[in-house]
Parts: structure tokens; sequence; C-alpha cells
């Protein structure tokens, strides 16, 4: 059972993005507050100006009209209040006048008639005599004569009226759908901020367990997005990490049994000689060597495995002829096998040319020679072939019975790995041999792969880049 994670503390990450969203809504909130309510009032000021002008212009053509049917303004002078109704009339005529702006748009109070010589008909009141200056005029003609001169209130001046009622509901109305998205936006940042920093924390939590020591930590998994693949990557560093720790725990234990066995045998031998159980003689002394010997291998594989994990694995790559190499090494291995009593079938054509390290391809030779002898029954048959294709040189070494569980065929190469499971040397070697060939194969830019052979034994497949006749003369 994977220990789940304790519910982690909201963090400073959460309110950090809660006061970064929430504010950055309430910024554009404001903003488009400002901007509609500039707009609301740009738009009213251009709305009355148009009507105005319409209204004066509808009133100037209807008082031309009044002026021939009355022959004059003097009815007018002499009875003030008729300009009102007259007003009325013209712009509404036959309607009842409306109520609001469209009402104080119509306004006797705001228009002024002068005769065509330029005197007051009907005027404002004296107190407003500083409006009066900025009054636009408008002609009054009949059949093109001009009988006198309309003056109306710029929209400015009706502004400063009626504007505060229309835009203060206007902005009224505007301050309520504001709060409006201020209270959704306080709503969205605590919820995202919420979902956000609980996930964040969650990875933090579990990063720490790791850097405590425990790869048993997991993240949970859920949803298509990048946090979701995220937590996904951390599952499996996890996993790798556990596995790296389990692998190098067994393998430290496997070290110790393999160290354990021949330093076992030096103890034994030399408290037999000091007891004088044994004499100290050639026959005894040859026997410490082995094992001794034994101890130098083991330490020299590890020591190349070592090298070769942190990328130091001395190797001197140049143009070479594979298929030399590995003939030569065959040749030589002549009498060790034939003690071994494996025969050896031969398709090596040449050159096969690679960049190798002769000395590093040797070694690789040598492995696979004794990993072949060790695990064979005797009589047994090794075929080597070597073959070129897609600037690629392949190498298929196989060998007869006994073979190997196909499930096992992905661990050979693992570091003190057998089959069987057995520590005992009975069986092979130290278990380092086809690890230490595995990383020679890799440090020449190759791959090696097992599978079942023909022959009832394994079949290793080395495939190493070719290279041509540009790159050999370089």
């Amino acid at each position: 059972m994977r220990p789940r994670l304790p519910r982690p503390p909201f963090s400073h990450l959460g309110v950090k993005l809660f006061v970064i969203i929430l504010s950055v809504n309430v910024v554009i909130a404001g903003l488009v507050f400002l901007a509609v309510s500039r707009s609301l009032d740009r738009g009213f000021l251009d709305y009355l100006e148009t009507t105005q002008a319409n209204r004066a212009e509808t009133l100037a053509d209807g008082l031309g009209q009044e002026w021939a049917r009355r022959g004059g303004w003097q009815w007018l002078r002499n009875s003030p209040p008729a300009w009102e109704r007259l007003v009325r009339q013209q712009l509404w005529p036959g309607e009842r006048p409306p109520h609001g702006i469209e009402r104080r748009l119509g306004d006797a109070r705001d228009f002024v008639l002068h005769d065509a010589e330029g005197l007051p008909v009907i005027g404002l009141p004296p107190d407003d005599r500083e409006i009066a200056a900025e009054l636009h005029w408008l002609p009054i003609e009949y059949q093109g004569q001009r009988v006198g001169t309309l003056g109306y209130r710029p929209p400015q001046q009706l502004m400063a009226r009626m504007d505060r009622i229309f835009l203060s509901r206007q902005q009224r109305n505007l301050g309520i759908i504001v709060a409006a998205l201020g209270l959704a936006s306080l709503l969205l940042a605590g919820g995202l901020a919420w979902w956000l920093g609980r996930r964040t924390r969650s990875m933090a939590l579990a990063t720490r367990h790791l850097i405590e020591g425990d790869y048993s930590a997991r993240l949970p998994e859920r949803g298509r997005d990048e946090l979701s693949r995220l937590a996904r990557d951390f599952n499996m560093l996890a996993a790798t990490l556990e596995a790296s720790r389990e692998a190098r725990s067994r393998w430290v234990s496997d070290i110790a049994h393999e160290l354990r066995t021949p330093l076992a045998v030096l103890r034994g031998e030399i408290e037999a000689m000091q007891d004088g159980i044994r004499p100290l003689d050639q026959d005894n002394l040859h026997s410490l060597a082995q094992e001794v010997g034994q101890l130098e291998r083991l330490v020299a594989d590890l020591r190349l495995l070592s090298q070769s994990d942190a990328g130091a694995l001395e190797v001197q790559l140049a143009p070479l002829d594979l298929a030399a190499s590995l003939s030569s090494r065959l040749e030589e291995a002549g009498g060790w096998l034939d003690d071994c009593g494996m025969a050896v079938s031969t398709d090596i054509q040449g050159p096969a040319w690679i960049r190798g390290d002769a000395r590093r391809l040797r070694q690789l030779w040598t492995n696979l020679l004794d990993n072949s002898c060790a695990y064979t029954t005797s009589p047994g048959l090794l075929e080597v072939r070597l073959e070129q294709a897609h600037n690629r040189v392949s190498v298929i070494w196989q060998d007869s019975p006994p073979g190997v569980p196909e499930a096992a065929l992905g661990r050979l190469t693992e570091r003190l790995y057998r089959v069987e499971g057995s520590r005992s040397r009975a069986s092979g070697g130290s278990g380092l041999g086809l690890s230490i060939a595995s990383a020679l194969v890799k440090s020449h830019g190759g791959t090696m792969q097992a599978s079942a052979s023909p022959l009832g034994g394994l079949c290793w497949t080395l495939e190493f880049p070719a290279l041509d006749a540009e790159e050999r003369t370089r």
C-alpha cells in the first residue's frame, strides 16, 4: 500500500494567486466602469446636440409660418404666455408632450426669439445673460425673406441640468454590474487559487518526502493538463528512484557475497597453514594465488562498471576492422574452446570498418566467450556470424543448449544477475561479464540484444555503426 500524503495546509502560493487574480479582475472592472461611463457621457452629449438642433430647425420653420399668418411678432410681445403654447404646438403637433429628457429638450424657456431687426421678441430671464452669450442662432425665413432669428441653448448647458438624473441612473446600474463582477471575481479567484495551491502544495510535500528518502510517495494523476503530466512524471521519477535504491541495495549485498567467498577460502587456507594442518608448499600457495586473482578480477570488473556509469570509461576510438578483431580473438581462443568441449562455426566476411578500441573489443569477445563456455553443456557449438547492412555492422553470437527463459532475456545484462538465482561460482563467474559486455558495446555507440538461439541456446545480436570510406580516411 502506498502511503497517502497528509492534506497540506494553505500556503503562501494560494494567497498570492488569490490576490493576483482578484486584483487583475478588480482593475479590469474599474477600467470597464470608467470607459463605459465616459462613453455614456459622450454619447449622451452627442444625442442632445443632434436632437436640440433638429428641434430648433423644426421650430424655426413653424415660426416662419406663424409670422406670416399673424402678420408679425407683436402678438407675442403682447402675450408672452402664448410663446410656450406655440413652442409646444410646433414641436409636438397633435401629440402629448413627453416627459423626462425629451420634454426637457422642448422647453420653451430654452429658446429665444428676435425679430428681423434683431430686437428681442421673447428673451431669457435677466439672470440668464451669461447663458445668452453662448446661444446658438438660426434664421427664421418665410418665402426667402428673413423675418427673425431663433436662439437655443447648447447641449452643454442643458447637460448641467439633465445629465445628473440620466447618468446617475446609468452609473448606478453600471455600479451594480461592476459589483456583481467583483463578487464573481472574488469567487473565481478564491476557487482557482485553492485548486492550484492544493495541487502545488501536494507536489511540494511529495518532493520533500523524496528528499527525506521516502520514495514510496505518489501523486494522484487526475485530468490531462500540465499539472497532471507533471504528477505523472513525478511518479515515474519516484518509481525510478525506488527501483534504483532497491537495485543498489541488492547489488551491494551481491558484491558482499561475491567477496565473502574468496575471502573465506583465503582465511581458511591461511589458518590451516598456520595451524600446521596444511603444509606451506607450492600447491597451497598456488591455491591462494588463484583466490587472490579472483578477487582482483572482481575488483577490476566493478571498477570498469563504475567508470561506465560515470561516463569515464577510457575508450580510444579509431577506424578499426571489426571482422579482423573478431576473427583474431576466436583463433587465439581455439585451445580454450577445445578444453571446454566447444566447437566453433564462423561466417565472418570482412573488412567491416567501425570506430572502435582494439583493447576494449578484445575484452568484449573474451567476456562473450567466457559466458558461452561457462553455461553451454559440453559438447557444445558456438556459431559466430558477421553481417553488414544499412550502415550497420552486426555480430550474431549464438550457442547450443541450455537456453534461457524468455522472461529472463531482458535481465541478462543486469549486474550480478543469474538465471538460476544461485551465487555459486560453480555455474559461472561473478555475474558481471555480460554487464561489462553491454557497457563496452554502448561505449562504441552500439546495441546488444538477447534472444533465443535456433541452436537451442542463447543468441546475442551486437550492432555497431559502420564507417564509410570518407570517414576511414580522416
